[in-house]
C-alpha cells in the first residue's frame, strides 16, 4: 500500500520525474508576490494530462504530502499570465505551473567546522547533524560547502562524497581537481568491484568490452573501509547483510529504497557488529563494502531493527513528508524519540592515492547521540546488558 491515498478517483500514479523548465516568455509576476520570491516552473509532461493539480504537484515536489501540496497551490501557484491556479483544476499537457515561493529563512551558523585531518590534497570535516552538504532550494548559505568557503576563501573545495542532512560525521573534501578525481575514483572502484564479484544483472547485460573494463577496475580496486555508528531500536543479528537495493517505485516520496531480488538492483553489502545493548536500544557499527543510498538504514530496517529517529524506514514513512512540511506533532516526536536519524559516519580507512600511505581518520559518536544512549542507562538492568565492545 502506498504512503498516501490519492482518493482512488485519479489516474494511475506516474513514476516519471518532473520536468522543471524556464519560465515562458512574458511570464507575469503577480502583484501580491514579493520581489525576492523564488520562482519555480514545472512543465506538465503529456502523460500527466488530466491529473488534478494537487496530485500533480505532490508527485513533483519531493517529500510533500497532498495536504501540503494543496496549501502550496493555494498560496503560490499561478499561470504564466499571473492568474492564481486552483488545487482541483486539471492540468494540460505542456502547461506551465509557476510556483512563487518566499525565500527560506536559513538559520545562520558562524561556528567554524571542525577539521579532523588536512594535507595538501584533502580535508576531512566533522559534519554536525542538520547541515546539508551542498546547496539546495531550501538550504544555501548554511550548507557545509558554503560554510567551508567562508572559512577558507579562495581555495578549491569539492565534496568527494555526500551525507544526508541529518547524518553527522566524516565528510571528505578535495582541495585540488586531481585530488577530487583520485578520491572519487577510489570510492567508485569499490562499488564496481562489488558489482563484478556479484555478477549481477546490470553487469552481465553490459557489452563484453564494458565488462572487461569493469573487471580490470575491480582487480585493481584498493581497499576502502567505511564505518558508521548507528543507534537502533532492538538488537540486530551480527553478520553480513548481502542484499541488493533498488528504488521503491511504489512509494510516492520518490526517495525511498527497498531490498531487491538477488542478481538485480544495486549491489549492497553491510557488516553489522553490535557494540553495546542497553534495554531496547543498541549501538551498532556498520562497515560498508558498498555505498548505496540509504544502505545502512534499509539493511537495518530489514532486520527489524531500524535506526532510532528514522522518519522513512522507521515506525511510519509518512513522518518524512510531515517533517519536510514542518508538521510533525508531539506524538510524532515521541514516536521517533530523536529529531533526526541516529546515524554517524565514524571512520574512514584507505590508502592515500598520492602518498600511498595508509590514511585513517575517525570522529567520535556525535554528542546528541551519545547523550541519548547515555540516558538509556537509566532504563536498563546492567546485569542483563551486553558488555561494551571496542570496534577496531
Amino acid at each position: 500500500m502506498s504512503a498516501f491515498d490519492d482518493g482512488g478517483s485519479e489516474r494511475p500514479r506516474a513514476r516519471r520525474s518532473s520536468r522543471f523548465a524556464e519560465a515562458p516568455e512574458g511570464t507575469v509576476r503577480p502583484g501580491s508576490v514579493p520581489q525576492d520570491a523564488i520562482q519555480r516552473v514545472i512543465r506538465v509532461p503529456p502523460e500527466f494530462a488530466g491529473t488534478r493539480l494537487d496530485v500533480f504537484v505532490k508527485l513533483q515536489l519531493r517529500n510533500t504530502s497532498r495536504t501540503r501540496a494543496r496549501a502550496i497551490i493555494n498560496n503560490s501557484a499561478y499561470s504564466p499570465d499571473g492568474n492564481p491556479l486552483r488545487h482541483n483544476s486539471r492540468v494540460q499537457a505542456n502547461q506551465h505551473v509557476i510556483l512563487w515561493r518566499p525565500r527560506f529563512e536559513e538559520e545562520s551558523e558562524d561556528t567554524p567546522l571542525a577539521i579532523l585531518y588536512e594535507d595538501e590534497w584533502l580535508l576531512v570535516v566533522d559534519k554536525p547533524p542538520f547541515v546539508a552538504v551542498h546547496p539546495t532550494a531550501r538550504y544555501y548559505h548554511s550548507t557545509l560547502i558554503k560554510r567551508l568557503e567562508i572559512q577558507r576563501p579562495n581555495e578549491f573545495l569539492s565534496l568527494v562524497h555526500r551525507l544526508d542532512r541529518e547524518t553527522s560525521g566524516l565528510v571528505l573534501v578535495a582541495k585540488t581537481r586531481p585530488a577530487e578525481r583520485a578520491f572519487k575514483r577510489l570510492l567508485e572502484d569499490r562499488s564496481v568491484q562489488a558489482m563484478v564479484v556479484a555478477e549481477n544483472a546490470t553487469y552481465l547485460q553490459m557489452r563484453q568490452s564494458e565488462r572487461l573494463a569493469f573487471a580490470k577496475r575491480a582487480r585493481t580496486a584498493l581497499p576502502v573501509r567505511k564505518t558508521y555508528l548507528a543507534l537502533t531500536w532492538g538488537t540486530p543479528p551480527e553478520g553480513t547483510i548481502d542484499t541488493p537495493l533498488e528504488v521503491d517505485s511504489d512509494n510516492p516520496l520518490r526517495v525511498k529504497m527497498k531490498l531487491a531480488p538477488k542478481g538485480t538492483g544495486l549491489e549492497a553489502r553491510t557488516d553489522v557488529i553490535v557494540l553495546e545493548t542497553r534495554g531496547r536500544y543498541s549501538l551498532v557499527a556498520c562497515d560498508l563494502h558498498t555505498g548505496r543510498q540509504h544502505q545502512i538504514r534499509v539493511h537495518l530496517a530489514s532486520l527489524g531493527c531500524p535506526v532510532v529517529g528514522d522518519k522513512l524506514y522507521g515506525p511510519n514513512e509518512r513522518l518524512l513528508a510531515r517533517a519536510a512540511d514542518k508538521e510533525l506533532t508531539v506524538e510524532d516526536l515521541l514516536l521517533l524519540e530523536l529529531p533526526r536519524h541516529a546515524l554517524h559516519a565514524h571512520r574512514y580507512e584507505m590508502p592515500h592515492p598520492f602518498t600511498e600511505q595508509p590514511l585513517s581518520v575517525s570522529s567520535p559518536l556525535a554528542a546528541d547521540l551519545q547523550s541519548f544512549f547515555d540516558a538509556a542507562l537509566d532504563d536498563f538492568d546492567p546485569r542483563v546488558s551486553a558488555p561494551l565492545r571496542v570496534h577496531d
